[in-house]
């Protein structure tokens, strides 16, 4: 699995405006499961927003975070985002009692 963490320097917002905003968004990335999106969670907080994405692969989150996509982003946001990106290799997830090491 591949990690993209997106910031946006932004004020905090009210929980109902984030989760309005969320939920308006939402169906984008629904959509992209079929291209290798496989949990995103949405950041609000007062370092700003932004979001946490789970991919299937380096190339399918660099394929999604494209020059067009960082200029769509700032005018929806008014600021640039910064995206940092993590290799995964190993997962303790509590839910299904496992630690993973993906290959």
């Amino acid at each position: 699995m591949f990690i993209a963490i997106v910031q946006i320097p932004m004020a905090r917002r009210p929980r109902d405006a984030a989760v309005e905003a969320a939920a308006k968004s939402a169906p984008t990335y629904t959509a992209l499961g079929a291209k290798g999106l496989v949990r995103k969670y949405y950041l609000n907080g007062d370092a700003g927003g932004g979001g946490v994405y789970l991919w299937s692969s380096e190339a399918a989150a660099r394929a999604w975070y494209t020059p067009d996509w960082e200029k769509r982003m700032e005018a929806a946001f008014g600021a640039r985002p910064t995206v940092t990106y993590y290799d995964n290799h190993v997962v303790v997830d509590n839910e299904a009692d496992q630690v993973r090491v993906e290959d």
